[in-house]
């Protein structure tokens, strides 16, 4: 049973690989339908003075992809930024810097999904509100894919947008270490590692690529 939280030791004495390790065995439990339990109640009291948890994941909001679920974390385990698209901007930035550099966290995962309505939106064009100025972050990871996938560059085919989720999970990856100096020194350095993954929404499996 999952009854004791990280503590400050327990994250100094980790590492970016072990940590990646973590979630994917997390992961692989999540498909076995063999999470851990939980003392849930055990877990508030020990964190209510403090957090440190071994990893942050930047997610889209997409409601079938519970992240602390499908990677089998509790309560302190885990940072998770969820915004339509799993892509970075300065809020995001600061709060992956905050996970890292002030909190401690060892590792930095982008999480695309299978089928992201963000991602099919943005193959599409869609213009509606503020949901336009959203997808333009997208828009990059769309134009890279037409370059690559032959056939009709809209979310009618379904190759098209399996590679739109993968660029963009790519393209996010490379304008964190462009955008925030902080992380991509304590990436060099060896503190942390960023990494990117797609979770597949037909077999519950998180692919790193």
């Amino acid at each position: 049973m999952k009854n004791l939280a990280i503590t400050k030791d327990i994250q100094s004495g980790l590492t970016p690989s072990s940590v990646l390790n973590d979630l994917l065995e997390g992961n692989q439990r999540f498909i076995n339908n063999q999470t851990e339990s939980t003392d849930n109640s055990a877990l508030v009291q020990q964190t209510i003075t403090g957090q440190f948890p071994k990893a942050v994941v930047l997610s889209c909001i997409d409601s079938r992809v519970p992240v602390e679920t499908v990677l089998d974390q509790a309560i302190g385990d885990i940072f998770v930024a969820r915004v339509a698209g799993n892509f970075e901007n300065v809020d995001i930035l600061g709060s992956l810097e905050y996970s890292c550099k002030v909190a401690g966290s060892k590792l930095v995962l982008v999480l695309g999904h299978e089928s992201c309505g963000a991602v099919k939106a943005a193959c599409d064009g869609v213009e509606l509100g503020n949901i336009t100025a959203l997808l333009d972050n997208i828009l990059p990871a769309v134009r890279k894919s037409a370059n690559e996938i032959d056939g009709e560059a809209n979310s009618s085919n379904k190759e098209f947008v399996a590679r739109t989720v993968e660029n963009n999970v790519k393209l996010t990856i490379d304008r964190i270490r462009e955008k925030s100096p902080i992380l991509k020194e304590m990436e060099d350095s060896g503190d942390i590692q960023i990494v990117g993954g797609v979770y597949s929404l037909h077999s519950g499996k998180v692919e790193m690529i």
